[in-house]
């Protein structure tokens, strides 16, 4: 059997932790009838056709280990299957890697992007397996992805080191935690390291909102506030907007993120001091918590049956207690959002936490 693997997209914690847990359930069930080729920088290297035996030894020693050993690259979905002049396109370039190769199963980890391409190859008859990457935690069909909880934990880190300086000097800051489109790491991160407003994608703000629990804060006698601000979060005036007025009104924004404007619009409205803080990239990076590198190894092995068993167009997904396959269709262009009104949001303003709105 030959086996194709490969990371694609944005790099988080435990790429290789899940690379790992595939690879030694496929060696220990297979011994040597089983080849994985190591394809790199993600679907480009399917497209060009760069990729490499490996070796039991090369999934040695990376459990703990970040990033990618593979490589990764974004290549837009949209882009696949258009064809320049007398060039064949993405995807026909793809298919022709996979028929050379002779791969029996392709393993592909990635999100929602990845996913999308993972199920159009998988249209076109290749076989397919896929584990749910991303920090975000947006993906449709699993309650968990892996990297989340690694990045939580340096996110919640990060507002926990600015509790004391917030209060030292009475100040309100804006911690901006990754997410465009969904809220789920800035809404965990929030409740977990003690915000008081917490700004995500999936509901709207006022900065008069903001402002007013900020206030209430001060006239409480609280010296500080902190605001978890996820980088997607939009105002009310946003959310009706146009896509493409949407994109325009952020185009001619003057501020290198939505953290500096309301930066700004907050210290005109409060007369507080504020202060923005940006973990970024520092939160896809190091190491995975041990809650990951279990996901990971849970993920890896069944995928590893997937593949032993013959069960393609799949992907390996977390609900309830148990990692269950689902199919690369039902998940392929779907966002999960933050419920509106789910009992994590529920939680957050029974503990008096502000969403601005």
């Amino acid at each position: 059997m030959k086996v194709g693997m490969l990371t694609s997209g944005g790099d988080c914690q435990g790429l290789n932790a899940a690379l790992r847990g595939v690879a030694k359930a496929l060696y220990n069930e297979l011994g040597s009838n089983v080849t994985i080729y190591g394809i790199r920088d993600g679907y480009r290297g399917l497209i060009e056709g760069d990729y490499h035996a490996m070796s039991p030894r090369d999934f040695s020693d990376i459990l703990t280990l970040g990033g990618t050993i593979l490589g990764t690259s974004r290549q837009p979905f949209k882009s696949m299957q258009t064809a320049e002049e007398n060039e064949e396109s993405k995807l026909d370039k793809m298919l022709t890697t996979c028929r050379r190769a002779r791969f029996d199963c392709l393993v592909i980890l990635g999100g929602n992007g990845t996913h999308k391409t993972a199920n159009l190859l998988s249209e076109h008859g290749i076989n397919v397996v896929t584990l749910p990457k991303t920090i975000d935690n947006d993906l449709w069909g699993t309650q968990m992805t892996f990297g989340f909880q690694s990045a939580m934990d340096i996110a919640s880190q990060v507002i926990d080191n600015i509790h004391s300086t917030a209060f030292s000097h009475s100040r309100v800051f804006i911690v901006e935690v990754m997410g465009h489109k969904a809220g789920w790491l800035t809404l965990h991160t929030g409740i977990a390291s003690g915000a008081d407003v917490i700004l995500i994608p999936e509901i709207p703000y006022s900065t008069k909102a903001v402002a007013a629990a900020i206030d209430k804060r001060q006239r409480s006698g609280k010296r500080f506030s902190i605001i978890a601000m996820a980088e997607g979060a939009i105002t009310k005036d946003e959310a009706k907007m146009s896509k493409k007025e949407f994109k325009a009104a952020r185009a001619a924004m003057p501020y290198p993120s939505v953290s500096y404007r309301l930066a700004e619009d907050l210290r005109s409205l409060t007369g507080q001091e504020i202060r923005v803080a940006i973990p970024g990239h520092f939160q896809r990076g190091g190491a995975p918590c041990a809650a990951d590198r279990l996901l990971c190894t849970r993920l890896g092995v069944a995928a590893a049956n997937l593949i032993r068993e013959g069960k393609f167009g799949c992907m390996v997904a977390v609900q309830g207690d148990k990692i269950v396959p689902v199919p690369l269709k039902d998940v392929a262009g779907k966002l999960k959002g933050v419920p509106v009104d789910g009992e994590l949001v529920r939680t957050a303003r029974d503990l008096g936490l502000s969403f601005g709105d």
